[in-house]
């Protein structure tokens, strides 16, 4: 037990990770009084522009889009009632192989030393008790998710502070709900090839490996509404197809590895503040 205010701080890559990963806990924990910190490592300006307009395309403002995407953010980060919002403002890098990886500026192309310092200064303000990031793949090899993984865990390095640190993740079963929604809902979708088929069956975790289980459903409906928040990228989010009620059916409950403590709660638990409180 404790009086200081309990902290959560879920590091994040671009806008509107926070709401497809961790909207659920955000929601939850500051609804029990939970002080929620979240820290979005990139502007998110390789999203869809205006109109659906793709990077690299013509017409596509990676300023533009940055500036939109800030704003939805905030307005995300409203909905789930997250008290701090932080932007480290890195340009975002693109998906894997893209000409932006290799920009100037990227957060992928920035020493992790110099993110991991400017998080550690965060960390060491806001004293949180956990903290919530990427596993080293960035759950599907995401080059912005993998950095951001690399400098929440640098950061942690640099600071003495001992939180509880979770890595996200989803068991193989959820998975597999998943893949089948999709296809309900596409149902000219291809089969994946045998090659991506077998990538597809590597993310996530199997169910008994799975630490952290999190009961959010009562949730759901923020949840949907930061992710519907993020309106330029629509097109991307496939989770806004379905409506609130299969969305909370499919994604009520969030689940996690944790990967250092030093409480000594059991797992596995359905708090990531077991053992704090």
């Amino acid at each position: 037990m404790t009086d200081r205010l309990l902290t959560l701080m879920a590091v994040h890559a671009h806008p509107d990770d926070e709401a497809t990963g961790t909207g659920g806990v955000l929601a939850r924990y500051a609804a029990e009084g939970i002080r929620t910190v979240l820290v979005t490592c990139t502007d998110g300006g390789c999203g869809d522009g205006p109109g659906g307009v793709k990077p690299g395309v013509p017409g596509h403002d990676p300023a533009a889009v940055a500036l939109i995407r800030r704003q939805e953010l905030k307005a995300s980060c409203d909905v789930l009632k997250v008290s701090d919002l932080e932007m480290l403002d890195y340009a975002d890098s693109g998906m894997t192989g893209w000409p932006s990886n290799d920009a100037p500026g990227s957060f992928w192309q920035t020493p992790v030393q110099e993110g991991a310092a400017r998080l550690a200064e965060l960390m060491r303000h806001y004293r949180p008790d956990v903290v919530v990031t990427y596993d080293e793949n960035g759950f599907y090899g995401h080059p912005d998710h993998i950095q951001a993984h690399r400098i929440t865990m640098a950061a942690l390095e640099m600071t003495a502070l001992t939180p509880k640190v979770y890595w996200t993740t989803m068991p193989r079963s959820m998975m597999q709900r998943f893949g089948e929604t999709m296809r309900e809902f596409h149902e000219d979708t291809p089969e994946p090839d045998p090659a991506e088929a077998a990538a597809m069956a590597e993310i996530g975790l199997p169910d008994d490996e799975i630490t952290t289980w999190v009961d959010t459903i009562a949730f759901s409906g923020q949840k949907f509404d930061a992710l519907a928040a993020h309106a330029s990228q629509g097109e991307n989010i496939f989770f806004l197809k379905m409506g609130k009620e299969r969305f909370g059916e499919l994604m009520g409950m969030e689940t996690f590895v944790r990967v250092k403590d030093a409480t000594g709660a059991a797992i596995p638990e359905n708090d990531l503040f077991a053992g704090l409180r």
